[in-house]
C-alpha cells in the first residue's frame, strides 16, 4: 500500500536517494521546505519511494520536481503524487499548474498530457546568476 504525505526533514537522505536512483539532480534540502506544504512524499512499507516538489508564487503554481524510484514506478505513485500537490494548490486558491518538460522526454510529456497538462509554445528564457561566495 502506498501512502501519500508531506515531506519532513527527516525524509531528505531518503529523497536524495530516489533523485539518485532516478538519475535527477539532487537539491538542496531548503528548496523542498521553501514552500511549506507543497512537497509531498510517497511511502511503501516505511521507504519513500517517491518525492513531488511544488511551489507558488502568489500567482501561479509550479511542479519543479518529480521523481518515483525506479523500481517502484508503473504503479500509479506519480500520478497520487500529483493529485495530492494539485490538490494541496488547489487549497490555497492556486488557478494555474506550470511545470518544464525537456522536448526529448517523450514519456514525461506522455505523462503530462495524459494528466491534462498541454505543451504551450512558450519561449523559455533563463540566466545563470552568479552568486556571490
Amino acid at each position: 500500500m502506498i501512502g501519500i504525505r508531506q515531506f519532513v526533514a527527516s525524509d531528505y537522505d531518503a529523497v536524495v536517494a530516489v533523485w539518485e536512483a532516478a538519475g535527477r539532480e539532487v537539491v538542496p534540502r531548503a528548496e523542498l521546505t521553501r514552500v511549506p506544504g507543497l512537497s509531498v512524499v510517497a511511502e511503501r512499507d516505511g521507504a519513500v519511494v517517491g518525492v513531488v516538489m511544488g511551489t507558488w508564487d502568489g500567482r501561479r503554481g509550479w511542479i519543479l520536481r518529480l521523481a518515483v524510484h525506479p523500481g517502484h514506478r508503473r504503479q500509479g505513485i506519480a500520478a497520487a503524487l500529483v493529485d495530492e500537490l494539485e490538490d494541496r494548490f488547489r487549497a490555497i486558491g492556486c488557478p494555474r499548474v506550470n511545470l518544464l518538460v525537456l522536448p526529448d522526454n517523450e514519456a514525461g510529456l506522455a505523462f503530462w498530457r495524459a494528466r491534462g497538462y498541454l505543451p504551450m509554445p512558450d519561449v523559455l528564457c533563463t540566466k545563470a546568476l552568479a552568486q556571490n561566495v
